[in-house]
């Protein structure tokens, strides 16, 4: 196990699902849970930190912001939560309030580490955390469309039967209503999806349109089921900070500031990332189509308008 410190922010389902990922993976060896509500920080500590007997000896705190000083990566879960029926830019002026007191906690705090966003809605409060930090942007980074991605290639397994993690391909733009699915870079075993014939299937565009439709509305049909969304998006968290901890040169899809990528500019959208200790170290540009380059700069300007709503 590696010698890291890691700060999650915010102990709701969230937060906890990303604390309980890390833990159990051994990702790091010091774990700081900072929350409003300190007791149920506390609780949620203790309670990790007994099962010390099966992860092994990982140290598990509650505190204050004061506490994260030497963290590597501090995540930010906390926020109001998603309501059924609600979209995840409704979220955007409630959580618009709490991240400018994140931020300036963060920055007297923990200067130096890296921050990992998955409040919704995320794009738009990744760019707010940006503008309202003295950090460098490339050191501020969304959760995005990866947790949407893993959905998308899950689907994908499962109709081509084969194993996700052979299935390449992104879902872009908003995590979010605005999204889409780049087929044009929907892979099998190198083999491109929408081309011919894979694994005796042909490409059917009503059955992916379908797929698509599924993954776009999972998180409303959880939210209904169940009230939240936790499991799948604890995973990406453990998932992004062991990436950023190991320096592992990952390409994600993953919420960065775009400095005319895409022909867009200053605006925080999903897009296939190279991530490691430093952070955002490229910003990968994929041959897109002209009606997915198009979907892409419908989707930018939905986040631009959000946060033209919001008085930083």
């Amino acid at each position: 196990m590696s010698i890291h410190k890691v700060g999650i922010v915010g102990t709701g389902n969230v937060g906890v699902a990303g604390a309980f990922t890390l833990f159990v993976s051994r990702a790091c060896s010091e774990m700081v849970l900072v929350d409003l509500n300190a007791k149920r920080a506390r609780g949620e500590a203790m309670d990790l930190m007994h099962g010390q007997g099966f992860a092994g000896r990982i140290r598990v705190t509650a505190g204050g912001y004061a506490d994260l000083a030497g963290c590597q990566v501090v995540v930010v879960t906390a926020g109001v939560g998603q309501k059924p029926g609600e979209t995840r830019l409704d979220l955007l002026n409630n959580n618009a309030r709490v991240f400018r007191s994140i931020a300036a906690e963060l920055d007297r705090h923990a200067p130096e580490a890296l921050v990992v966003v998955a409040s919704n809605p995320v794009d738009v409060l990744t760019y707010m955390l940006q503008e309202l930090s003295t950090r460098p942007n490339e050191r501020i980074i969304g959760t995005g469309t990866m947790l949407d991605t893993s959905r998308f290639r899950s689907l994908l397994g499962e109709y081509y039967d084969v194993n996700p993690r052979s299935v390449h391909g992104y879902i872009l733009a908003e995590h979010g209503d605005s999204e889409f699915a780049a087929w044009s870079t929907v892979t099998i075993g190198g083999m491109p999806i929408t081309e011919g014939t894979v694994l005796g299937k042909p490409f059917d565009c009503a059955a992916m349109e379908r797929l698509f439709a599924e993954v776009r509305g999972a998180a409303y049909q959880i939210i209904e089921a169940k009230g939240y969304t936790n499991w799948a998006i604890g995973l990406v968290l453990g998932e992004l900070v062991e990436i950023i901890l190991d320096d592992r040169k990952s390409i994600q899809p993953v919420s960065v500031r775009l400095h005319g990528e895409y022909g867009l500019h200053d605006v925080c959208v999903s897009v296939p990332a190279r991530i490691g200790r430093l952070g955002v170290e490229d910003i990968i540009e994929l041959p897109l189509n002209a009606d997915e380059q198009a979907a892409l700069e419908k989707s930018a300007a939905v986040m631009k308008e959000s946060i033209a709503q919001v008085k930083l």
